[in-house]
């Protein structure tokens, strides 16, 4: 065991918080529904932190909605009764502790080192990029991360650093309110949690009061893309029509922790009457109990598109419903009844069983067309970013004691790990096309016949195109199943690895901490850089011809490492 984390219980609490509020989103959930901090009441601002605060306000809201109150439900078991751990065991999990500790600590090195203060670090160069605001995304979203590690004096460091921040000086003229709210907001607040310092908590006060300004427009939807300095200087602004679902849809978490550590609930007044429209339209779209990945907050209309899926621009909507339902203690069943309606639909939509040779008991997420009522067509698309969802399923099945969830999610987690061991570096590719089987249930027998055939649709191909299918296979560098690999890039997502770890806790099976050991070490073996890791091209070449590029998102060391870590706790 590390040095710092020696205490059972405390290593237990970091383990179920996780569970419940750990996402591409990045704090950790402090335990129960608490509203106050410990100051009694709202935290207090400085002049110099109520700019923001002490704007005038167009569209007052006419009645706050308060965080719910009563005493917290009490809450099914989520995780695995593990038994005593064995010396070998011991010896294992520490040994790989270690590792993805020392991997860790050499990319915050370099951090430190070449790209201090700026948002992310460019691992081949030693540059310094600034994609999100300029404000140290990897620094602040990797606190909570330091706290994990008990690398406390760089913690130290970090908070220092991170108070002394300028919110209201950006490096971009339009920010991205969701990448700010879980990077910066997320990233403070997780720290605050664990570590309990004042000054992570007024940082995060005084970024909340920045935020909430996007909030007011004629409706109180928010601006998603947002021109901040525009804001400031009172000029006149709107809710966009054409807003991303996840954008809007996934900002409740951070805004209602807020809420509950200072007390105040206009935080969670604004994410709530979001919410509040998500659970008012769910049957009214294409696809009733989902919503599509582009929805129209000029009119607080999420109904008018035609796209489904539980992936990328839709993804952490989802992912948020059983994990809000447990931050606010089961108070609000809006969450769970969100949840129950959406991945029914999910699972009759979206989802498809993939052909492979062995016949494997897999599942994969993809994307589903529908521009009427009952008129839906289901792309056979996978992506890493919605590996997400095996956890989400598993979570969902234990907090709302649905069984067919579980294996649900263990399917979807196993279709990951599969798609990362067909590939020939062990690395899975963002974007990719699979041919399916007919039914999600049931055998499947491979074909290879059909594969060809899959491929020749895929590619426009024609029926007797046999020359031209076994020519895109070796040139594509297509794998068996694979009908096309639209994006071939990794980029160090932590997705996967999140579903992995999630399905062990839940399950307390030890392959699944295997699985997670051979992609950390698939991972770190390609895409390691003379300072960090870098995000990989082509995961469908040779391991000569690997590529690594000058690009290291904070979700590396806030998200894909941390979960690595604490998987072996």
């Amino acid at each position: 065991m590390l040095g710092g984390v020696r205490n059972i219980r405390y290593i237990a609490f970091v383990a179920v918080l996780i569970f419940l509020i750990f996402t591409l989103k990045d704090y950790i959930l402090a335990s129960g529904t608490v509203r106050f901090g410990s100051s009694g009441g709202v935290i207090p601002l400085t002049d110099s932190k109520a700019v923001w605060r002490n704007l005038p306000v167009r569209y007052p809201v006419k009645k706050i909605t308060p965080l719910p109150s009563g005493k917290p439900l009490k809450l099914p078991k989520v995780q695995y009764d593990f038994p005593p751990e064995d010396e070998s065991a011991k010896e294992v999990r520490c040994e790989h502790q270690a590792a993805v500790k020392e991997a860790f600590t050499r990319c915050w090195k370099s951090y430190r080192e070449h790209a201090w203060m700026s948002d992310e670090l460019a691992p081949l160069s030693g540059g310094r990029r600034n994609h999100f605001g300029g404000w140290a995304a990897t620094l602040v979203d990797s606190l909570d991360t330091l706290w994990i590690m008990d690398l406390k004096d760089d913690f130290e460091e970090a908070i220092a650093a991170a108070v002394s921040i300028d919110f209201s000086a950006s490096s971009l003229e339009e920010i991205n309110v969701f990448e700010t709210t879980i990077r910066y907001l997320g990233g403070l607040l997780a720290a605050y949690d664990l570590s309990g310092d004042k000054r992570l908590l007024e940082k995060a006060v005084e970024l909340g009061d920045m935020l909430i300004v996007a909030f007011d427009t004629p409706n109180r939807l928010p601006i998603t893309r947002w021109k901040v300095q525009n804001a400031r200087k009172l000029q006149p602004q709107a809710a966009h029509s054409t807003t991303l679902v996840a954008e809007i849809g996934s900002l409740n978490m951070e805004f209602t922790r807020l809420a509950q550590v200072t007390g105040d609930d206009s935080f969670y007044d604004a994410t709530d009457r979001i919410m509040r429209l998500f659970d008012q339209q769910q049957n009214m779209t294409n696809i009733p109990g989902m919503w599509p990945v582009v929805v129209n907050a000029f009119r607080a209309n999420f109904t008018e598109h035609s796209t489904f899926t539980l992936g990328a621009m839709a993804d952490s909507l989802y992912e948020y419903f059983p994990k809000m339902y447990a931050l606010l203690g089961g108070l609000e069943p809006m969450y769970e009844k969100m949840y129950r309606q959406s991945m029914e639909s999910a699972i009759e939509h979206t989802l498809f069983k993939p052909m492979t040779p062995y016949e494997a008991d897999i599942l994969v997420s993809g994307l589903a067309y529908s521009d009427a009522p009952g008129a839906t067509r289901l792309d056979h698309q996978g992506q890493h970013l919605v590996c997400f969802a095996g956890g989400m399923f598993a979570l969902g099945g234990k907090l709302f004691d649905i069984p067919h969830h579980l294996e649900i999610g263990k399917k979807l987690t196993d279709g990951c790990i599969w798609s990362y061991k067909a590939m020939p570096l062990e690395i899975m590719p963002e974007v990719f096309h699979m041919s399916a089987c007919p039914a999600l249930d049931g055998t499947c027998k491979w074909s290879e016949a059909k594969w060809h055939q899959d491929i020749s649709v895929r590619k426009g191909l024609g029926q007797s195109a046999a020359s031209e299918v076994t020519d895109a296979i070796k040139k594509e560098r297509l794998v068996e199943g694979f009908t096309d690999i639209q994006d071939r890039r990794y980029i160090l997502r932590p997705e996967a690895i999140e579903s992995v770890f999630i399905m062990y806790r839940i399950t307390g099976r030890k392959e699944y901490l295997e699985n997670a050991w051979e992609m950390f070490s698939a991972i770190q073996k390609y895409t390691k850089t003379a300072l960090a890791n870098g995000a990989m091209t082509d995961v469908s070449v040779s391991p000569e011809n690997v590529a690594v590029v000058d690009s290291m998102e904070s979700f590396w060391l806030a998200e894909t490492l941390k979960v690595l870590m604490i998987s072996h706790y």
